[in-house]
């Protein structure tokens, strides 16, 4: 069995459709005619739902300049902040580790060498990094800057050499204090005379 018969259009009214398919393009054509055939300035109207059209002026150009500029102070920035974070997590790590050079230094103190050593190359290996000692000695005068007095001797009525009373003068360290790259990381603890 073959498919059934499409009825066929007869010729007065295929010629009513052709005419009304003309129509319909004649009414296309005339409410969107070609750009080529538009007149300098003719056809530019506003784009349905607020989407702006491109206008080609010279400040699109600035405005991407000045966008470029953001990203790369955005990108410089990023890179800084990362640096700064880098740098708190190593200090972060040396403060961890300054109780290992304190108990080294009392290791020193008491005789006990091979303790001592190991502290000292930890140190030396911190120092590469940026860690350096305050190196507060007895005699040398007082810096709330720098040291935390943890003890007070009164002061003797001495006077220096210029005629002036003596400044209060570290007796002891009790703690040495240390910098992290030029920054106070820990202050020396001493007692102080004075």
């Amino acid at each position: 069995m073959g498919e059934p018969d499409t009825p066929q259009p007869s010729p007065e009214e295929e010629e009513a459709l052709a005419a009304q398919i003309d129509e319909t393009f004649e009414e296309i054509d005339a409410e969107f005619p070609e750009p080529e055939d538009l007149e300098e300035g003719e056809g530019e109207a506003e784009l349905d739902g607020g989407v702006d059209t491109i206008d080609p002026s010279p400040d699109y150009l600035d405005d991407l300049r000045r966008l470029q500029a953001e990203f790369e102070n955005y990108k410089k920035q990023m890179v800084r902040r990362q640096g700064e974070h880098l740098e708190r997590a190593a200090e972060s790590i040396v403060t961890n580790l300054l109780p290992v050079l304190d108990a080294g230094d009392r290791a020193k103190a008491h005789g006990a060498a091979e303790a001592a050593g190991i502290a000292a190359l930890l140190y030396e290996t911190l120092r590469k990094e940026g860690l350096e000692s305050l190196e507060s000695e007895p005699g040398d005068a007082f810096d709330p800057n720098v040291h935390d007095a943890v003890a007070h001797e009164p002061a003797d009525d001495e006077a220096d050499a210029d005629g002036a009373p003596a400044g209060a003068v570290l007796v002891e360290v009790l703690r040495e204090g240390y910098r992290w790259k030029g920054r106070l990381l820990r202050p020396a603890m001493v007692r102080v005379k004075g």
